[in-house]
């Protein structure tokens, strides 16, 4: 009688606990969008941003994340599945396996700032890079590879064993099992890797701000500045010129972490289909 009282007590909290965590992000959402939608216009997502000139979009801002983001994983998601890949299927067991592990699990958990001390230091100074499209990119690189590292080697250990034994003993050699059989079995967890790298590299803001600059224009060449939507909406909030155009810079941020997370999740679907031929 005791410990099924305790089970529904248990119960009770798990849900209140799930509850509470939906309703707050739905009220976080509700508010942004309720705030943001009636700001939103063709004049607002198509023109530059120059408050001396009367123009007030984002239209900037849209394009050179877009261009952050994609150089970003450009640059990191097949440097961080390479290097899973090989802590997951290679590396054997060892001391300085266990220290990079924990080296990698510490990089995960530095504040962004320091990266962009880092990537300010390093590519804009020492490289000679300046304020830059590239230098940002090659600073979120290094902030996302953990992520992309870790999530990525656990998805490849979440794959049965029996999997690989049974590629192997139809023949097949180590990459071939690899890349047929353990690659597209993964193929789920790897995307939650890309999706999480992101929503961090449109969500970043000091990394962001230290490297890739704060000019509000389409970066024609990797070696110009740019501003990401995180950071026009930092300069919004911070000038507090007007909120309504921060709402609504936010609301687009939603937006787009939003078409990209489906776009991506149905690209998996597909390939997952072609792989597997299910």
């Amino acid at each position: 009688m005791k410990r099924k009282l305790t089970e529904k007590i248990l119960m009770t909290l798990l849900w209140l606990c799930t509850l509470g965590t939906v309703a707050a992000l739905f009220l976080i959402l509700g508010y942004v969008l309720i705030q943001g939608l009636p700001h939103i216009s063709l004049r607002f997502l198509t023109t530059s941003y120059a408050p001396g000139l009367g123009l007030e979009g984002i239209w900037a801002m849209i394009i050179g994340t877009l261009l952050l983001m994609g150089l970003t994983l450009v640059i990191a998601v097949p440097a961080g599945i390479f290097a899973a890949i090989y802590l997951s299927e290679y590396a054997k067991p060892s001391r300085f396996l266990s220290v990079l592990r924990f080296s990698i699990e510490c990089l995960a958990g530095i504040p962004s700032i320091l990266y962009g001390l880092f990537g300010f230091t390093f590519f804009v100074v020492f490289l000679k890079l300046q304020f830059s499209l590239i230098s940002g990119a090659l600073t979120l690189a290094i902030m996302i590879l953990p992520l992309l590292i870790r999530t990525t080697e656990e998805a490849l250990q979440s794959v049965p064993v029996s999997f690989r034994e049974g590629s192997l003993a139809l023949g097949a050699n180590q990459l071939v099992t690899l890349f047929r059989i353990v690659l597209p079995s993964a193929i789920p967890g790897i995307l939650t890797a890309v999706i999480l790298s992101m929503g961090r590299i449109i969500g970043e803001t000091a990394a962001v701000y230290y490297t890739a600059g704060t000019v509000p224009q389409v970066p024609l060449t990797a070696s110009e500045s740019t501003r990401s939507l995180a950071v026009h909406l930092y300069f919004l909030a911070k000038e507090g010129l007007d909120q309504g155009q921060a709402f609504a810079s936010a609301t687009i941020l939603i937006i787009i972490i939003a078409a990209l997370n489906l776009a991506a999740q149905g690209t998996a679907n597909i390939l997952n289909r072609r792989l597997t031929g299910k």
